[in-house]
């Protein structure tokens, strides 16, 4: 079915769940009011990125206050956000949830921690171990965070289990000149761009802007459609709020004219993998 998404390109506090709450809520009233079906919030909305000895402080239970407030007002509007989960037994998570009348859909634990540059994840978070698509309203989808979208195996799985809306929730920090351009924002466009491509799937990607630590996070926000067209662009570095319309016909189109997940071998997948785990001796 056609809907309405809103990437909601924020610049939450570093640490200020309080005010990262009320920020969310607000973009989430006017979404709702704007008359949209989904919002998508960046990686870790709920508490900014670089949190380090922090991590143990912001972190939320998905019985917390917060968590019961966010489902509150999914009951009209679905909603896709990032924040740091604690477990029963004390681990610690980047998490991002799908919220959907008033109950949670589907929680995903990022899997792929990155500790190179300016990256230390593996240093206070625990990682994920699945990438499992899942029902909405809006058809089966697939979450990923940031950095696993840069593993392929990961938006292949989530296709290969049905997902035909990938949702990715990013902060991405600044970094590099590709020519004229931000060299972060021009390697993640051509991520997005392959990936819909070849997996004949959309793609919406939020990621966040403001400066964390001298470090300046650079937004661009984009719908791409299973062309690998991107339809949608938020502007660099400033928070905005769009709304684009998802259109199920140009899906179908798409897929009649290139059908290469029709016509993916999952069982040649799984026997060269499986030998090739085996001659390893894993």
């Amino acid at each position: 079915m056609d809907f309405t998404a809103v990437l909601a390109q924020i610049k939450p506090k570093l640490g200020c769940l309080a005010d990262n709450l009320a920020l969310a809520e607000k973009e989430i009233v006017t979404a709702t009011a704007a008359g949209a079906d989904l919002i998508i919030f960046p990686e870790l909305a709920l508490t900014g990125y670089f949190l380090k000895d922090l991590v143990p402080e912001v972190a939320l239970r998905l019985d917390s206050p917060q968590i019961l407030r966010l489902m509150e007002l999914s009951h009209g509007i679905s909603i896709a956000i990032g924040f740091v989960e604690e477990t029963t037994d004390y681990l610690f998570y980047n998490s991002a949830l799908y919220l959907e009348d008033g109950a949670i859909r589907h929680l995903h634990r990022k899997v792929y921690l990155p500790t190179y540059g300016l990256f230390d994840e593996q240093r206070y978070l625990a990682h994920g171990s699945s990438f499992r698509a899942f029902d909405s309203k809006f058809g089966r989808f697939g979450m990923v965070i940031c950095e696993d979208m840069w593993h392929l195996s990961a938006s292949y799985i989530l296709a290969m289990d049905g997902a035909t809306t990938l949702l990715c929730l990013s902060s991405s920090p600044a970094r590099g000149i590709d020519g004229e351009t931000l060299g972060s924002a021009a390697a993640w466009q051509k991520l997005v761009s392959t990936t819909a491509l070849f997996l004949n799937c959309r793609v919406l990607y939020c990621n966040r802007v403001g400066f964390e630590d001298g470090v300046n996070f650079w937004g661009g926000s984009e719908y791409i459609a299973p062309s690998g067209e991107s339809t949608s662009r938020c502007k660099l570095f400033e928070p905005e709020s769009r709304s684009v319309m998802v259109d199920e016909g140009a899906l179908r189109r798409e897929r009649i004219f290139s059908p290469m997940i029709r016509d993916e071998n999952l069982f040649v997948t799984m026997q060269e993998l499986s030998r090739i785990t085996q001659e390893r001796g894993h």
